[in-house]
């Protein structure tokens, strides 16, 4: 009877010793992998995020269909128009770096969200950065971060897209996407630039439009009130 016991006890210990060593290896030996997969929209593809997706495009002047939120041969070809005037791989494929360019913050859930003014994510200082490196390459310093802090500025003006790449990607917003300098080897002094205006420094006492009276054919801009002047560019209101 003692033997029975021992040996039913015997069966018991082993199997907690099976079960706690199953519990331990998977949730604390195992690599966590939580899904940090790859954010892709393409033909075919439906929902919120390609509504956000043929908003973006239309309004930057890239779409001109129905805003329906359905990944179709119209919004294709926006998606390719816009990587085409980008520097991307022109695939009409939405994946990560066609959605950061347009402005959207891929989370680590694989789900996508609007970026806001204030983050310093890589994808905002590198394309902040890009755009510092394109109109104000050679400039002094200060001047970069004004650049930078105009993008900004006009992130938190109603006139204005409310997103970093709503902002540079305005048709016709700024000489560096039109003339292709966004796309230049970007120089170190550049991302600098983006990161301070990032953090909050503005040189150029907030202002929402800059010009350079040498290069400028633009008599509009002549009429705003100028606010201040670093290196060759004005800084307006």
């Amino acid at each position: 009877m003692v033997g029975k016991i021992l040996k039913a006890n015997h069966k018991v210990f082993y199997t907690l010793v099976i079960l706690v060593t199953y519990v331990f290896t998977t949730f604390f030996l195992t690599p966590y992998t939580a899904a940090v997969k790859a954010v892709t929209y393409s033909y075919g593809s439906t929902g919120g995020p390609v509504i956000e997706l043929q908003t973006r495009l239309k309004r930057w002047g890239y779409y001109n269909g129905t805003i329906d939120g359905v990944y179709g041969y119209r919004t294709f070809t926006a998606v390719k128009y816009f990587q085409s005037k980008n520097g991307l791989t022109a695939d009409g494929v939405a994946g990560n770096q066609t959605l950061a360019a347009l402005g959207f913050n891929i989370g680590n859930t694989g789900t996508t969200t609007t970026s806001t003014t204030s983050t310093t994510s890589n994808s905002n200082v590198w394309l902040l950065a890009r755009v510092i490196n394109g109109e104000a390459r050679g400039e002094p310093y200060e001047g970069q971060v004004a650049v930078g802090a105009v993008i900004l500025n006009r992130t938190r003006d109603s006139r204005f897209p409310s997103t970093i790449a709503g902002v540079i990607y305005q048709p016709g917003a700024f000489t560096a996407t039109v003339d292709g300098q966004i796309d230049a080897n970007v120089e170190q002094s550049s991302i600098n630039a983006a990161r301070d205006a990032l953090n909050g420094w503005d040189p150029s006492g907030g202002a929402i439009y800059y010009y350079n009276p040498a290069k400028t054919t633009n008599a509009w801009i002549w009429s705003r009130p100028v606010i201040t002047v670093i290196g060759s560019h004005k800084f307006c209101k």
